[in-house]
């Protein structure tokens, strides 16, 4: 018959072994959860890391369907002459008012007529920096851009990067194509023009300075941009991104000066430009085309 002594140690044994297995397992969950939340915050910083890396690409990248000539890629050697604009005197301070111009680049499309409605039903002018295109088909969209008090502005004639890039001969044949049809077309002599690619882009095998000199003896302003929607690149976004990638950059700035695209393939554009206008009107944004009065938005300038 046992005794009550190893009765006893029994119980003490069987405790002894409860209290082990108890804190095998609180010791099991916390490094679990350590792991957790180590690997967690590791994939935190890495998503955060490659969202400032695209935030820069999509500032400085700019891919579309109409470039040819996308292999042609050249280093930083072409802008040895000129200069990385520095906007600091553009950074908002508190009370500015932010001044937010839209501007569209590569029309005419078959999207116009659509971006042109919205804009009238919010009453907000806008800029169109247009390409070379058929007049039977588009001649009435580039009257339209001007009769309804948009700016219009240059995007080159051919948006073909090998050819338009090639020599400042190439250049000027470009630029008096596209400046020639605009005036005709619509009767503005516009001294507006944006870089196919802007003034960083590093696909162009001559120096950028040859065609901002050329464009400075023409008496011509060209606008890069500061706020990217993010429609130029490869990436398919939605609209709430598209919103969301102008509306986290526009409240750095005085001035924006904001990329979006005019094309027959830019549909989540179209659909996302009435949320757009109202985001930016309940910032207390103004809406604005471009004009002489604006604060000239660069990416790169001649070095004096």
């Amino acid at each position: 018959m046992e005794s009550s002594f190893e009765g006893l140690e029994r119980q003490r044994a069987k405790r002894r072994r409860v209290a082990r297995m108890k804190k095998f397992i609180v010791t099991t969950v916390l490094v679990f959860m350590l792991l957790t939340i180590s690997v967690m915050s590791f994939l935190l910083f890495e998503v955060f890391s490659l969202q400032r890396q695209l935030d820069s690409l999509a500032k400085q990248v700019y891919v579309t369907t109409d470039v040819e000539n996308e292999s042609e890629m050249v280093d930083d050697s072409i802008l040895d002459d000129v200069y990385q604009v520095d906007n600091v005197d553009n950074i908002a301070e508190e009370g500015d008012i932010p001044m937010v111009y839209l501007t569209f680049d590569d029309g005419p499309s078959s999207n116009t007529d659509e971006i042109l409605d919205i804009l009238d039903d919010y009453n907000v002018k806008a800029t169109f920096f247009v390409c070379g295109k058929d007049l039977e088909l588009y001649g009435e969209q580039y009257k339209r851009i001007v009769d309804e008090g948009h700016t219009i502005g240059m995007h080159s004639y051919s948006h073909n990067f090998g050819e338009i890039y090639a020599s400042e001969d190439a250049f000027a044949q470009d630029y008096n194509k596209i400046h020639n049809l605009i005036l005709e077309t619509t009767g503005v002599d516009t001294k507006y023009y944006r870089f196919p690619g802007g003034s960083s882009n590093k696909v162009s095998t001559t120096s950028m300075s040859t065609f901002i000199n050329y464009l400075n003896n023409q008496g011509v302003v060209y606008y890069d941009w500061n706020v990217a929607s993010g429609d130029a690149t490869s990436s398919a976004f939605t609209t709430e991104q598209l919103i969301d990638n102008v509306m986290k950059d526009v409240v750095k700035y005085k001035t924006s000066v904001v990329l979006l695209h005019d094309a027959s393939n830019k549909n989540a554009t179209v659909e996302a430009l009435p949320g757009l206008i109202e985001s930016l009107q309940e910032q207390g944004a103004m809406i604005l085309p471009i004009t002489d009065e604006t604060t000239v938005i660069q990416h790169v300038n001649v070095v004096q």
